[in-house]
Protein backbone atom coordinates (compact mmCIF):
# COMPACT_ATOMS: atom_id res chain seq x y z
CA UNK A 1 0.00 0.00 0.00
CA UNK A 2 1.24 3.47 -0.84
CA UNK A 3 1.85 5.92 1.99
CA UNK A 4 -0.35 8.85 1.00
CA UNK A 5 1.58 11.42 3.04
CA UNK A 6 4.90 10.53 1.41
CA UNK A 7 3.35 10.42 -2.04
CA UNK A 8 1.76 13.86 -1.50
CA UNK A 9 5.07 15.31 -0.28
CA UNK A 10 6.88 13.97 -3.35
CA UNK A 11 4.19 15.30 -5.69
CA UNK A 12 4.40 18.76 -4.09
CA UNK A 13 8.19 18.82 -4.47
CA UNK A 14 8.51 17.40 -8.00
CA UNK A 15 5.15 17.83 -9.71
CA UNK A 16 2.45 20.39 -10.42
CA UNK A 17 0.15 20.66 -7.41
CA UNK A 18 -2.45 23.33 -6.64
CA UNK A 19 -3.83 24.10 -3.19
CA UNK A 20 -7.35 25.13 -2.26
CA UNK A 21 -10.95 24.21 -2.93
CA UNK A 22 -11.48 26.88 -5.58
CA UNK A 23 -8.48 25.63 -7.58
CA UNK A 24 -9.74 22.06 -7.21
CA UNK A 25 -13.22 22.94 -8.42
CA UNK A 26 -11.90 24.94 -11.36
CA UNK A 27 -9.47 22.22 -12.48
CA UNK A 28 -12.08 19.48 -12.11
CA UNK A 29 -14.58 21.47 -14.19
CA UNK A 30 -12.02 22.03 -16.95
CA UNK A 31 -10.75 18.43 -16.79
CA UNK A 32 -7.14 19.43 -16.08
CA UNK A 33 -6.86 17.61 -12.75
CA UNK A 34 -5.57 14.06 -12.63
CA UNK A 35 -6.43 13.54 -8.97
CA UNK A 36 -8.07 15.54 -6.18
CA UNK A 37 -7.33 14.91 -2.51
CA UNK A 38 -9.77 16.29 0.05
CA UNK A 39 -9.16 16.55 3.78
CA UNK A 40 -11.54 14.59 6.00
CA UNK A 41 -12.88 17.83 7.47
CA UNK A 42 -13.42 19.56 4.12
CA UNK A 43 -16.81 21.34 4.21
CA UNK A 44 -19.58 19.13 2.86
CA UNK A 45 -20.77 21.68 0.31
CA UNK A 46 -17.29 21.94 -1.22
CA UNK A 47 -16.82 18.18 -1.10
CA UNK A 48 -20.17 17.57 -2.80
CA UNK A 49 -19.40 20.16 -5.49
CA UNK A 50 -16.00 18.67 -6.32
CA UNK A 51 -17.30 15.09 -6.27
CA UNK A 52 -20.20 16.04 -8.55
CA UNK A 53 -18.04 17.73 -11.18
CA UNK A 54 -15.39 14.98 -11.04
CA UNK A 55 -17.83 12.32 -12.23
CA UNK A 56 -18.12 13.39 -15.87
CA UNK A 57 -14.38 13.52 -16.68
CA UNK A 58 -13.80 10.54 -14.30
CA UNK A 59 -11.27 12.36 -12.12
CA UNK A 60 -10.59 10.36 -8.96
CA UNK A 61 -11.29 12.02 -5.61
CA UNK A 62 -9.50 10.64 -2.55
CA UNK A 63 -10.46 11.53 1.00
CA UNK A 64 -7.35 12.04 3.13
CA UNK A 65 -7.75 10.41 6.54
CA UNK A 66 -6.46 13.47 8.43
CA UNK A 67 -7.69 17.02 8.86
CA UNK A 68 -6.72 20.03 6.77
CA UNK A 69 -3.90 20.72 9.20
CA UNK A 70 -2.55 17.19 8.69
CA UNK A 71 -2.83 17.49 4.91
CA UNK A 72 -1.01 20.83 5.02
CA UNK A 73 1.75 19.28 7.11
CA UNK A 74 2.05 16.39 4.65
CA UNK A 75 2.56 18.98 1.91
CA UNK A 76 5.23 20.72 3.96
CA UNK A 77 3.08 23.83 4.34
CA UNK A 78 2.39 25.81 7.49
CA UNK A 79 -1.27 26.35 6.65
CA UNK A 80 -4.35 24.16 6.39
CA UNK A 81 -5.16 22.54 3.07
CA UNK A 82 -8.75 21.43 2.53
CA UNK A 83 -8.25 20.39 -1.09
CA UNK A 84 -5.24 19.47 -3.16
CA UNK A 85 -5.22 19.12 -6.95
CA UNK A 86 -2.62 16.98 -8.68
CA UNK A 87 -2.10 18.13 -12.26
CA UNK A 88 1.28 16.44 -12.72
CA UNK A 89 2.50 13.88 -10.18
CA UNK A 90 6.19 14.38 -10.95
CA UNK A 91 8.26 11.57 -9.39
CA UNK A 92 5.40 10.56 -7.08
CA UNK A 93 3.46 7.31 -7.35
CA UNK A 94 0.30 8.99 -6.10
CA UNK A 95 -1.74 8.09 -9.19
CA UNK A 96 -1.17 4.41 -8.35
CA UNK A 97 -3.25 5.07 -5.25
CA UNK A 98 -6.37 5.36 -7.39
CA UNK A 99 -5.47 2.22 -9.32
CA UNK A 100 -5.15 0.17 -6.12
CA UNK A 101 -8.43 1.60 -4.81
CA UNK A 102 -10.22 0.70 -8.06
CA UNK A 103 -8.79 -2.82 -7.94
CA UNK A 104 -9.81 -3.34 -4.32
CA UNK A 105 -13.24 -1.84 -4.97
CA UNK A 106 -13.90 -4.13 -7.92
CA UNK A 107 -12.63 -7.26 -6.16
CA UNK A 108 -14.27 -6.71 -2.79
CA UNK A 109 -17.47 -5.17 -4.05
CA UNK A 110 -17.35 -2.33 -1.55
CA UNK A 111 -16.26 1.27 -1.82
CA UNK A 112 -13.39 1.97 0.59
CA UNK A 113 -13.87 5.74 0.44
CA UNK A 114 -17.12 5.41 2.37
CA UNK A 115 -15.70 3.00 4.95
Amino acid sequence: MIDISKAVATAVKTGKVLFGASNAAKNVKTGRAKLVILAANCPTSIRADIEYYSRIPAIPVVIYKGTGIDLGAACGKSFTVSALTIRDPGDSDILKLTETRKTKTSTSGTNEDNA
